[in-house]
């Protein structure tokens, strides 16, 4: 048995959230968009490199269309799990709003904050999704990818839910990575370091 895992979704209503975990988890893909009512909790098995973890993913903040991470109503407690014991973090931004790049650069911002002191660093996913809407992307994603890195010091990476492109990738990399926290390395080069084949899938 590999232990437990707590992994967090968040981002700005409408970019995937949901889309992203079911694909993962059920392989389907919902043609309507339908809000999420509230976070929900999954809590499913993975076998990963051989071993087998039992996660605890999240799926949202519970933020209503219009708003952003600085107000109060939206955001969880500050003693929600989701923000103080989550071993890792996906945020999601659609690669055709700027706006909710926007919202999950304010999002890495309120995790740093909230995170106890002393307490162990997470790692922090950033995922572009819609890459099927490639041609109505708001930037260059080398640009992108750089500004993620090098100045947010977290991962990076892009994919469809839509098609279900890289979205077992997001997780592998993801659960790696916070399986790896406490080597004394960059959180982003970690991430990046993960890059290469390796075995995840359910139970």
């Amino acid at each position: 048995m590999g232990g437990s895992l707590r992994v967090a979704v968040l981002g700005a209503p409408g970019v995937g959230k949901t889309a992203i975990i079911r694909q993962f988890l059920f392989g389907d893909y919902p043609e309507r968009h339908r809000p999420t009512d509230g976070p929900r909790l999954y809590r499913p098995a993975v076998l990963l490199d051989g071993a087998v973890y039992d996660l605890s993913i999240r799926d949202g903040d519970g933020a209503a269309p219009g708003q952003s991470p600085g107000g109060q109503e939206e955001w969880p407690d500050s003693k929600d799990w989701s923000l103080q014991d989550t071993d890792a973090f996906v945020l999601v931004y659609d690669i055709c709003s700027p706006d909710s790049f926007d919202y999950v650069k304010a999002l890495r911002q309120r995790i740093a904050e909230t995170r106890p002191a002393g307490a162990p660093e997470a790692p922090i996913l950033v995922v572009g999704n819609k890459r099927d809407r490639q041609r109505l992307r708001f930037g260059p994603r080398r640009a992108l990818a750089a500004l993620v890195r090098r100045g947010w010091r977290c991962g990076y990476l892009e994919c469809s839910a839509k098609y279900n492109w890289h979205v077992l990738r997001l997780f592998r990399e993801l659960l790696r990575c916070a399986l790896v926290r406490a080597r004394p390395a960059h959180p982003a080069l970690r991430l990046q370091g993960a890059l290469h084949p390796a075995r995840c899938s359910l139970m």
